[in-house]
C-alpha cells in the first residue's frame, strides 16, 4: 500500500529503516493518519481534521510516557481522564476551540467506516476514561505510539508554516505603498488553486470593502428614509455549520456561498438548506461568468427532468454569480483606504480562522 505523504514515509523510514513499509501496510492507525494529513498541501480542499488527530494524540502523548513498551501493564490500565486529555488537546495549536465529539464518538465512527474489516473500536470509551485499543499500538512485535506521536507532531510543524506563510505575505504588502502594486499582489492571491479558506477569507474581504461603498435608503415610512451603507457580515469559520451561508448582506438580506465550480449538485443543496432563498454564489474559478451560469442552467435542467416548477424554483434561488473575474476588477476600482482595510480584515479573519490572536474588527 503506497505511503500518501512524504514526511509519514520518512519519520517511518527514520524509526524502521528495514520494515517501514510492512509496518504502514500491517497499521490501521498509520494509515487512518496518513489520510487524513492532506491538509498539509497548498491548494488542498480537505479539512484538517484536527479534532481527530488531536483526539489521538492527547491518548498517545500520555501512553508514551506511562506504557511505552509495556503490553502486560497496559491491558489492566482503564484509561485516562476525559478533562485531562479534552484540557491537553485544547492547549494544542488550533485546538482552543475544539469539541469533545472526536473523543466521544467521531473517531471510531469514522475509522470504522474507512475500515470495514475491524471489529474493535480505536479509542476504548470506558465511562468518562479513555484508552487506545492495544491492537493497534503493537504492529509486528513492535510498539508504534512513538512513531504515531511523531507523524502527528510533524504534520503539526507544516501546517504552522503553512498557516504562517500568508500572513507573511501580509506583512509584505502592508509594507508597500505603491497601492497599484498592492492591488496587483493581492489579484495573485487569487487563484483557482488557493486553499478553500483562503479563498473565502479573501473573497469576503474584498467583497466587504466593495459593498461598502455602495449605499441604499432604507427606512419605514417616506419621512424616515435614510441613506444606508451596505455591510457584509461573515457567518463564521470556513468549516462551520452554517446552514448554507458563508456571508450576509444588511440592510438589504442576501445571503452569499462560496464554492468549488464543479459540483453544481453542491449548489442546489445549499440552495435547498435555506428553503430557496435567493443565493449569490462566490465562485473559485476564472471561467467567464455567462459560461458558468449556462453551466448550472444545464445542470438545472437535467437535474429537473424537463419539470418545470423545479427548473423555476432553482433558476429563481441563483441571485447573482460572482468569479474571481469580479473580485479583481472590484479590486482595482478601490481606493487605497479600502486597499489597506482588505489586507486588514484577511489578516483579522484569517488569525480567527487560525484561532491566533488578532484584534477585534471594531466596525
Amino acid at each position: 500500500m503506497k505511503i500518501t505523504e512524504q514526511f509519514v514515509k520518512d519519520t517511518l523510514r527514520q524509526n524502521f529503516p528495514e520494515t517501514y513499509q510492512e509496518i504502514y501496510d500491517k497499521s490501521y492507525l498509520l494509515q487512518y493518519l496518513d489520510k487524513k494529513m492532506k491538509a498539509v498541501h497548498g491548494n488542498s480542499k480537505t479539512r484538517r481534521s484536527l479534532a481527530n488527530i488531536y483526539a489521538i494524540y492527547s491518548i498517545l502523548y500520555f501512553y508514551t510516557n506511562d506504557f511505552f513498551n509495556q503490553p502486560e501493564g497496559y491491558k489492566h490500565f482503564e484509561g485516562y481522564d476525559y478533562t485531562k486529555l479534552f484540557v491537553f488537546y485544547r492547549s494544542l495549536y488550533g485546538g482552543n476551540k475544539l469539541q469533545n465529539h472526536a473523543l466521544n464518538s467521531r473517531v471510531n465512527g469514522e475509522f470504522k467506516n474507512k475500515y470495514k474489516d475491524i471489529t474493535n473500536d480505536l479509542i476504548i470509551i470506558n465511562g468518562g476514561k479513555y484508552l487506545l485499543h492495544i491492537d493497534y499500538l503493537y504492529v509486528l512485535g513492535k510498539d508504534i505510539s512513538e512513531v504515531a506521536k511523531k507523524i502527528i507532531e510533524k504534520y503539526v510543524e507544516l501546517l504552522i508554516i503553512k498557516d504562517n506563510a500568508l500572513l507573511a505575505i501580509l506583512a509584505e504588502l502592508n509594507e508597500l505603498v505603491d497601492y497599484k502594486e498592492k492591488k496587483e499582489r493581492i489579484k495573485r492571491l487569487l487563484t483557482e488553486d488557493a486553499e478553500a479558506r483562503i479563498f473565502e477569507i479573501i473573497s469576503f474581504a474584498i467583497l466587504k470593502n466593495h459593498y461598502n461603498n455602495v449605499t441604499v435608503y432604507f427606512g419605514y415610512t417616506k419621512e424616515t428614509i435614510e441613506e444606508e451603507r451596505l455591510q457584509l457580515f461573515k457567518t463564521g469559520r470556513t468549516n462551520a455549520n452554517d446552514g448554507g451561508i458563508d456571508f450576509v448582506m444588511r440592510p438589504i438580506g442576501r445571503f452569499f456561498q462560496v464554492t468549488e465550480v464543479n459540483n453544481y449538485d453542491k449548489y442546489l443543496l445549499d440552495i435547498d438548506k435555506v428553503m430557496h432563498f435567493p443565493v449569490s454564489f462566490v465562485i473559485k474559478t476564472t471561467e467567464i461568468k455567462d459560461k458558468v451560469l449556462s453551466d448550472i442552467a444545464s445542470y438545472i435542467e437535467e437535474k429537473s427532468g424537463g419539470m418545470i416548477v423545479i427548473k423555476e424554483r432553482y433558476k429563481k434561488a441563483i441571485e447573482e454569480v460572482i468569479t474571481i473575474n469580479e473580485l479583481q476588477q472590484w479590486i482595482l476600482e478601490l481606493d487605497g483606504d479600502d486597499v489597506d482595510n482588505i489586507l486588514r480584515d484577511i489578516d483579522i479573519y484569517y488569525k480567527l480562522e487560525m484561532n491566533m490572536d488578532a484584534e477585534d474588527d471594531e466596525e
